[in-house]
This record gives structure tokens, sequence and C-alpha cells, in this order.
């Protein structure tokens, strides 16, 4: 079994995660019980650490691979009522995000899906995002309107 590494809290995350790890998991939340068990496990260090810089906390953009074979992946890990349609962002509440929360650049750990084990290794911890391009979408479509008596240009 791989040994579970030291994990660290920053203090102002602190209070919150352990707030909502603990009402998760009195309303059946599996992934709420491992986080409350790291939680617990956790050292509290200050916001201004000196090696906070490697330290994954929410709002973190986490470079990491896992034993499933993908190539690496960057998400930026976020309260779960913070989340956007945006792909690359992950809950500390789902069994990845519990998993990441706290490890340190380099460090490994185990987390369950679906009754599997799997391993997260962090790769890189940035407190700003990867370099992306976003796609700028409208937020609104209009919509064809069929009782339009003017139909518009036509051709001669």
């Amino acid at each position: 079994m791989l040994p579970l590494p030291a994990i660290s809290l920053i203090a102002s995350d602190y209070p919150r995660l352990e707030q909502l790890a603990r009402v998760a998991a009195q309303q059946g939340d599996m992934d709420a019980g491992f986080l409350m068990v790291e939680i617990n496990r956790a050292g509290i260090v200050p916001d201004d650490a000196e090696d906070i810089e490697s330290i994954v906390t929410i709002g973190s953009w986490v470079t990491y691979w896992t034993n499933w074979g993908f190539a690496r992946k960057t998400l930026q890990l976020a309260w779960p009522e913070d989340l956007t349609p945006d792909l690359a962002q992950i809950s500390v509440l789902s069994p990845l995000g519990a998993a990441l929360i706290g490890l340190h650049v380099g460090d490994q750990m185990p987390y369950f899906v679906a009754g599997c084990m799997n391993i997260v290794r962090v790769e890189r911890v940035s407190r700003s995002g990867p370099n992306v391009i976003r796609l700028a979408l409208p937020h609104r479509i209009p919509a064809f309107d069929y009782d339009d008596p003017d139909p518009g240009p036509t051709a001669a």
C-alpha cells in the first residue's frame, strides 16, 4: 500500500473546508467523508508560508497525472459553489479534488472512484492559470423568428 503523504492546508481555507466536509458528510456524501479524513490529518500552515507555492490550495492550478495512463492534465481546484461550466475546474468535494487538496509538488496520493483505487501525482502547482487561449462564445444566440413578415434580402 502506498504511504499517505503529509498534507498542508492553509489557515484561511481550513474553517470553510472543515464546515463544507462536515455538512456534506452529514448529508451522506461519501466523498466528503474522505475529505474529512484528509482535513483531520492535515497540518495547518499560515497563508504566507514559505512553501505555499508548492501546495495545492483552493484556487490553485494543478498539473498532475494519474495511473489511468492518460497524459498530464491541468485543472483548477475550486469550491463546489464556485464551479463554472469550464471543464478546467474540479470541486474539492470530488474524489480527485479531495485527494489533491494539501498535496505538495511531487506527492502521490491514492483515492477511490467507483470502488477502484487510483493514484494521483502532483507535478506542478500554480496560482495563475495555464497558458490557454479561451474561445469567446456569445452568451445568447438569436433565435430565428418564423413570424417575421420581412423575409430579409432576396436574390434577384
